[in-house]
């Protein structure tokens, strides 16, 4: 089912789209922030990452003024992982989307959820922190609920 996070932000359940969704994780500066890769995905390495996405909790495709731009997921373990294209970010399209895979959480009655931001990535942990997720780690992110 679609979650609209507001009138410019819906959330998608996944569906198969490389079209949509491979360029973004074919741009470097995006695989390093999110994975800290030096290579890009190749489509098996994609579609192995968004099965087990999907496997494993709840993926959606960000759709931004009705163009996809993303992704964003919560995992059954209660972490949330996002991804959105280099031209927009920067335009708390993230911070929307975080906050409804809060509300997503709670009504999953998860209690506690996470983020794995890489210690190098501080665009993505301004982000997280502003939503009231406090570092635990190094790497690592949390917020109780």
């Amino acid at each position: 089912m679609k979650r609209a996070v507001d009138k410019h932000i819906t959330l998608i359940p996944y569906y198969r789209n490389d079209e949509a969704s491979l360029p973004w994780y074919q741009d470097l500066e995006v695989c390093k922030q999110v994975d800290n890769r030096e290579k890009p995905y190749d489509l098996k390495l994609l579609h192995q990452m968004y099965d087990y996405l999907c496997a494993n909790g709840s993926c959606y495709y960000i759709e931004y003024n009705g163009k996809l731009i993303g992704d964003v997921s919560l995992r059954n373990s209660g972490e949330i992982a996002i991804v959105v294209s280099k031209e927009y970010q920067n335009r708390h399209i993230g911070r929307r989307c975080v906050l409804d895979m809060l509300e997503l959480a709670k009504d999953k009655g998860i209690k506690k959820v996470k983020a794995n931001i890489y210690s190098f990535n501080a665009q993505s942990q301004k982000m997280f922190e502003s939503v009231g997720f406090s570092r635990v780690s190094e790497e690592w992110y949390e917020k109780q609920l």
